[in-house]
């Protein structure tokens, strides 16, 4: 079988997990400590979103550590088959809340002055926030087209 990039029990697939990990939180982190964002349920979905992100690409990064660990391999159709399912759904979910997360932040500070006017919102750090949302996703668009080539091969 072909070794791809971020395949499941590899260095990279874990390097690619554990940054999706990562980026996940950070937006959770973020987004949480603003002030405001309860206001907008975009947000609150890019949180939930998140959140189903880190805990998925975390305990992915976790199978991954046991795999390498015990020289274990996790290259058979059913685990992939999984991973492929759990990764479109996740990385379907985390586009749409950024994306929609993304389209407020645009409305609040573009189109109008609520950023000015309101003191209790933190415009700049719903932009961290989502930026680091976006990067989430896209390592799980990696992960994903990596695991569908890989569900293709087996």
């Amino acid at each position: 079988m072909k070794e791809l990039f971020g395949s499941p029990g590899t260095k990279s697939g874990l390097i690619l997990r554990v940054g999706q990990s990562l980026f996940a939180a950070s937006s959770i982190g973020i987004m949480a400590s603003a002030s405001g964002f309860s206001t907008t349920t975009a947000f609150c979905y890019l949180i939930a979103s998140m959140g189903l992100q880190f805990l998925w690409s975390f305990g992915l990064a976790c199978i991954d550590v046991h795999a390498l660990k015990f020289n274990k391999d996790l290259h058979n159709q059913i685990i992939v088959s999984l991973f492929v399912v759990g990764d479109w759904v996740t990385a379907t979910l985390s586009l749409a809340a950024s994306c929609s997360s993304a389209g407020v932040a645009v409305l609040f500070t573009k189109d109008t002055d609520i950023c000015k006017v309101e003191t209790n919102f933190s415009c700049y750090m719903f932009q961290i926030s989502i930026a680091f949302a976006f990067a989430s996703w896209f390592l799980l668009a990696v992960s994903s087209y990596v695991m569908f080539w890989l569900l293709a091969s087996i």
